[in-house]
């Protein structure tokens, strides 16, 4: 059994939370309340939501966790082609103007629908309306970030997370068009990496995210150098950079 949080029950330690014997390994507690004073409290534990909408609010603190260290983000042959070609383009047309461009911040709310939306594969989404309005609730008191690719006036992928003095909890990632989410992170971890973030929150282990770069640790070590991230300032100047002259 997993405890039920009322509205002013403390989260329980992580070390409580299920093991694979127990058939949900991660899960740490169930409730109701997902405010934004919650949502940011679970973060600072190391610990995040993810339930569908017939379900209650499900808390999970997840033993390996996948991170990914930003010094070791991958990029493909293509993904470098397509940087290369993108960050040129909005060299050579100035800020805010060309066919490509990236910002940060300017459309939060739509990237989160649009990462909500179905999947080519049929598959379903966690990103329901009320976890919408609890991280749109956070950005709006600068904790929750993304990152945008803008092809001809039109959002064709994105990325959005939550950051904390220097530490970043990615959430989720769409594309519209090939490799554009991809684009959104390279941009993303180059903006992070600079602001002396060095880890990025992946919370579930897949292959997708292995391809990135990302790895699993043990939870003790991610709770550990969260701890010391998120004690640090937080970053103010959210804007992209130019990865002209980065370690691609």
């Amino acid at each position: 059994m997993i405890p039920w949080l009322s509205q002013d029950t403390p989260f329980p330690d992580v070390s409580e939370a299920l093991t694979e014997e127990a058939g949900a390994p991660g899960l740490l507690a169930a409730g109701e309340d997902l405010s934004p004073a919650r949502l940011l409290n679970a973060y600072y534990h190391g610990i995040f939501p993810w339930f569908s909408e017939d379900q209650p609010v499900l808390w999970w603190s997840t033993d390996p966790r996948m991170v990914l260290f930003t010094e070791k983000f991958v990029i493909s042959h293509s993904l470098r082609k397509t940087l290369k070609k993108i960050d040129l383009a909005m060299r050579d047309c100035g800020p805010g103007q060309g066919s490509w461009q990236i910002r940060f911040d300017t459309a939060f709310e739509t990237v989160m629908r649009a990462c909500a939306a179905p999947r080519r594969d049929g598959g379903g989404t966690w990103i329901s309306p009320q976890i919408i309005a609890a991280y749109t609730a956070l950005h709006q008191q600068g904790l929750a970030h993304c990152a945008e690719v803008w092809l001809d006036g039109e959002l064709v992928g994105g990325a959005y997370g939550v950051c904390i003095g220097r530490m970043f909890y990615g959430e989720s990632m769409f594309a519209q068009v090939s490799n554009a989410s991809k684009v959104a992170l390279a941009y993303l971890v180059h903006f992070l990496r600079s602001h002396g973030v060095t880890m990025i929150d992946c919370q579930q282990q897949t292959s997708h995210l292995a391809s990135l770069g990302a790895e699993p640790i043990s939870r003790a070590e991610f709770i550990s150098r969260m701890n010391i991230a998120i004690s640090l300032p937080a970053i103010t100047d959210w804007q992209p950079r130019s990865l002209f002259g980065a370690k691609l």
